[in-house]
């Protein structure tokens, strides 16, 4: 068997690239014969070498890097009728997609002996259509003002800073969310209205937060859809205060919170909506999205590990203080 290993050479202050003979030989040792490839600034780059390996008969190919990178790879798997099976190694800021795999996140080694556990899953993947074109995400979509977190935080305060780099860009957005006139057509009925947010969740870990889709299922083939109507701060300050109490946001009046396997969404009145697919800047809707039940097969810690722990409720309720402290000022 083969395995190709794309990398992000930047990812994680370089630490997968001072590791990678070691990482190499951890999956030579799992019975693959292994090569790596590093991506480079040409924009896709991870996705067309994903492709290229794939359609040239490896058997697995390995994500090494942030959400971003895996995105890529996806990318590059997801159209294709003969898929490999992936392997994740996490080196960004969040690694949510390794947190829903229950893979060690601060150490890539151990991330890459994962294989040795023989434990997979298929997961879903999502496919968003707008007009003629097509892409794919592993983990959430994103539209309204609040999505431009990720993608509006530097490259390099997000390497320096990590979690702060996201809660300081997220406590200056919250404060001037700006509603959209849209419609939202799912499974079983539509909402048409002014919309604040909308998050279109495959796992149950978004930002670094495991309770905003505390049901999530990783297989079955429907999105978990959240709807937050148009809100101001209090409100929404009052849905992170629930979602850090169990996970009691989804039962607010605010909230539309339905499993579904399409989803259309089209703004009104000439609004502007941009999309964020996994942490990057995906178009603008109008857009299609569904749901490709048990798309790509991953490695993965099936048995859970303990260290795969959220960011802190602490942490958590000190973005709450310090966002009505930047409202008060």
């Amino acid at each position: 068997m083969k395995a190709r290993i794309i990398y992000n050479p930047t990812s994680g202050r370089e630490t997968i690239k001072r590791e990678m003979l070691d990482i190499l030989q951890v999956y030579e040792q799992a019975g693959y014969e292994t090569s790596a490839f590093a991506t480079t600034p040409e924009p896709m780059s991870a996705a067309k070498e994903a492709a290229r390996a794939a359609k040239v008969g490896f058997d697995l190919i390995v994500a090494a890097g942030g959400d971003g990178t895996i995105n890529e790879v996806v990318n590059g798997l997801a159209p294709l009728t003969k898929r490999p099976m992936m392997a994740v190694i996490p080196a960004g800021t969040t690694n949510d997609y390794a947190r829903a795999l229950k893979l060690p996140r601060d150490e890539p080694l151990e991330a890459a002996k994962v294989i040795f556990q023989h434990e997979t899953i298929k997961m879903d993947i999502g496919q968003v259509s707008n007009h003629d074109e097509t892409k794919y995400f592993m983990n959430i979509a994103a539209l309204g003002t609040i999505s431009e977190v990720t993608y509006t935080v530097p490259s390099l305060m997000k390497s320096l800073y990590g979690y702060v780099a996201y809660l300081v860009k997220g406590a200056e957005l919250i404060t001037r969310i700006k509603p959209v006139n849209a419609k939202v057509t799912y499974d079983d009925g539509e909402y048409s209205g002014k919309i604040s947010m909308i998050f279109l969740a495959l796992t149950n870990s978004v930002g670094g937060f495991e309770s905003i889709v505390p049901d999530a299922k990783l297989d079955d083939g429907k999105f978990t859809l959240l709807i937050i109507k148009e809100s101001n701060l209090a409100q929404i300050l009052q849905m992170i205060a629930q979602m850090l109490n169990g996970g009691k946001h989804i039962d607010n009046s605010q909230m539309i919170y339905k499993k579904t396997s399409k989803v259309e969404i089209t703004p009104l009145d000439d609004d502007q909506l941009k999309v964020n697919l996994d942490g990057e800047y995906g178009g603008d809707a109008p857009m299609v999205f569904n749901d490709l039940q048990q798309h790509i097969e991953f490695v993965a810690n099936r048995s859970g590990m303990p260290e795969a722990a959220t960011i802190s409720t602490q942490k958590a309720q000190q973005f709450v203080k310090d966002v009505e402290k930047l409202n008060t000022n």
